[in-house]
């Protein structure tokens, strides 16, 4: 890209948009364009269409989507998939109507199956059975990634993705009802050690292992792939390194300085058993992680605490 590229960052003020953002900013690029839920709702294809074709960005990044974790997403399926559906398809659609010919969209990897081969491979894509937990979140992203993997085949723009492994960092959600795992594990330790409680209670059996990327990693390899002329249609991102849901809690125990005992409810569903991704495709392309996850753990406390202090962290 060049630094005089009007970007779109769809999504800004989420976790990963505003990462992009901070990105975009410390290497100098000052043509970025958002826009507020209030101001653009994505989920109307003639207002997204509209704005594109009145402000005709040269690159836009698509990291619109509503997120939650397992509770979330298994409660509320259809919503999931309506809405990113909707997002989707709205946002790189009207990208193409509009003449936008450079486009990078967000999906997860748990666009894979729920039994994929491990660690898990770009064309492990569509080969198996999705996790049913949150099933209609990996349809609407499968779908955003192929249309623009068939506009790229069919119409000759340069549109792809990335797949980001769990993710964690700045802007985080702690939502301890509709959050993702390692904010839940945050807010949880935080509040009992604040209260001196004497247990804290988590989901599953704590067995389930999992891959975590900080979300300033993430934002990395969106311009690393974004600046390459002939980037690959998918590419998964991730850390490379797996815990397993037990030690991942014990690590967020030690680090907050919680004395709580861990208690587990195998009542609540685990998820997917194993979820580590294959990195190997964008790492012989020449990038790589810089954040462990010890040292993101404990930048990322002292940020939820700073938050919770001021009144800023999102609940």
């Amino acid at each position: 890209m060049e630094l005089s590229n009007k970007i779109y960052v769809a999504g800004h003020r989420g976790m990963v948009g505003s990462a992009v953002c901070r990105a975009l900013a410390k290497q100098g690029y000052t043509n970025v364009v958002t826009r507020t839920h209030k101001e653009l709702d994505l989920l109307d294809p003639a207002a997204v269409r509209a704005f594109y074709e009145a402000e005709k960005p040269d690159v836009a990044v698509i990291a619109a989507a509503r997120v939650g974790g397992i509770g979330a997403n298994s409660a509320a399926n259809a919503l999931f998939l309506y809405e990113n559906e909707m997002i989707a398809l709205n946002t790189v659609w009207g990208a193409y109507k509009a003449g936008v010919k450079r486009l990078l969209f967000l999906g997860s990897t748990c666009i894979y199956p729920r039994m994929a081969p491990q660690p898990i491979p770009e064309n492990a894509l569509l080969t198996g059975a999705l996790e049913k937990t949150n099933e209609g979140y990996a349809l609407a992203k499968i779908s955003g990634l192929k249309l623009c993997e068939f506009l790229r085949r069919d119409c000759g723009v340069t549109y792809h993705s990335l797949m980001p492994t769990n993710l964690y960092g700045t802007g985080d959600n702690y939502d301890v009802v509709g959050g993702h795992v390692l904010p839940t594990m945050i807010r949880k330790f935080e509040t009992a050690r604040v209260n001196g409680d004497a247990t804290v209670p988590l989901w599953g059996t704590g067995a389930p292992l999992r891959e975590f990327l900080h979300v300033d990693d993430l934002a990395a390899a969106c311009l690393f792939v974004l600046n390459m002329e002939n980037p690959p249609d998918l590419v998964n991102v991730g850390s490379g390194r797996e815990i397993s849901i037990r030690e991942l809690a014990e690590l967020v125990k030690r680090t907050s300085g919680c004395e709580a005992a861990i208690t587990w409810d195998s009542s609540k569903p685990d998820g997917t058993p194993r979820k580590l991704c294959d990195t190997s495709l964008i790492r012989s392309l020449g990038w790589a992680p810089a954040i462990d996850l010890e040292d993101g753990l404990q930048r990322t406390i002292a940020e939820y605490r700073a938050a919770v202090a001021d009144g800023s962290v999102r609940l």
